[in-house]
């Protein structure tokens, strides 16, 4: 008989012997060395993104507890990332979203606890409710928009706040005259040049323009309230954009930067600024002014106060800022057919008065 040789089988490229299995896992999942690598790959690109959501989480709570140590960012956009602050707690869910789908706890704990904590130590005391009663005058600034479709119903709301004192807004040579006659009954004093005017159940002396643009979008006069004399700013800051070039706001910070000034000089003790500054107060260049005064909103308000856009407010750029005086309560009034909200506070003339 003779005897058949068969061939015998050439090895396979990795080494392993032809017509020899892979090994398997349980279950009978292959493992081959190629798969094992990859399962390797998979788990160290998942830590590194773990990583990555652990450093973004870091970096905004920097960001948002140490914002006024920061540089300045070329473009002005330092003033835009302080301007829309209050809304960097939308990036937590995200972060803790993102560390979660890579399967992170830990990271995703990092982007819940740091950045939040450090929100909280900001804004938090901004959220509480520090209306008191009390106060002996009652302040209401309001942009009442140029091109406002109904400046009656504009007025009528307005009178029913109560303002001992009233500031206007972005007036205009067509419309001023229609608010002063309307509010002529109500308030027997006024002054108004340009933009800005100001109406007071108080006697008015000393009323001028303030020099902060070739055109008037400032004024001073003094109230003679019944606790004392108070000077009382109106101020309408240029407009600010966000365009190829950053935040354009270099008008508006040159124009903060003289009416400063002029507060600085003011030789009357207790000082108001109201008016649309087109900044919030979380705003580094808004610092000429908040170093020296206090936002009635911050410190006697409940919650943030936006006032703009009026439909879905987004920012507070309309503000009442104090000095020498000490505010009750601050609040905003409701919607007119202005794109702004009206604001308003109740202040007490005496900086400590008695419990």
């Amino acid at each position: 008989m003779t005897a058949t040789t068969r061939p015998v089988p050439a090895a396979a490229p990795d080494g392993t012997a032809a017509g020899t299995l892979p090994s398997t896992g349980a279950g009978g999942t292959t493992v081959g060395p190629d798969r094992a690598a990859d399962a390797g790959a998979r788990r160290r690109w998942w830590r590194r993104r773990g990583a990555a959501v652990t450093g973004c989480s870091v970096l905004l709570a920097v960001g948002v507890a140490g914002h006024g140590l920061l540089p300045r960012l070329p473009g002005r956009l330092s003033s835009l990332a302080e301007t829309l602050l209050p809304w960097s707690a939308l990036v937590v869910p995200v972060l803790v979203a993102a560390a979660l789908l890579r399967r992170a706890q830990v990271a995703a704990a990092v982007a819940l606890v740091v950045p939040a904590a450090a929100w909280l130590a900001v804004f938090g005391g901004v959220l509480a409710d520090k209306t008191s009663p009390g106060g002996d005058l009652t302040l209401v600034s309001h942009n009442v928009n140029q091109a406002n479709p109904d400046p009656g119903g504009t007025v009528r709301s307005l009178l029913a706040a109560g303002a001992d004192v009233l500031a206007l807004e972005e007036l205009s040579p067509a419309t001023a005259p229609a608010y002063e006659q309307a509010l002529a009954e109500a308030y027997p004093y006024h002054f108004y040049q340009g933009t800005v005017g100001l109406w007071s159940v108080h006697p008015l002396r000393d009323a001028r323009a303030v020099p902060i643009m070739p055109w008037t979008r400032a004024m001073r006069a003094t109230v003679d309230a019944p606790g004392g004399r108070l000077a009382v700013y109106v101020a309408h800051l240029p407009s600010v954009r966000v365009g190829p070039a950053g935040f354009t706001a270099g008008a508006r910070d040159e124009a903060l930067g003289l009416l400063a000034a002029e507060v600085r000089a003011e030789p009357v003790r207790r000082v108001v600024v109201m008016g649309d500054l087109n900044g919030s107060t979380d705003d580094r260049a808004l610092r000429p002014l908040t170093d020296r005064l206090v936002s009635a909103q911050a410190s006697a308000g409940a919650g943030f106060g936006f006032t703009w856009p009026a439909r879905l407010p987004a920012v507070r750029i309309d503000q009442i800022l104090l000095g020498g005086v000490r505010a009750a309560s601050a609040w905003t009034l409701p919607a007119t057919a202005s794109d702004h909200l009206p604001v308003a506070a109740r202040i007490h003339l005496s900086p400590d008065p008695a419990p």
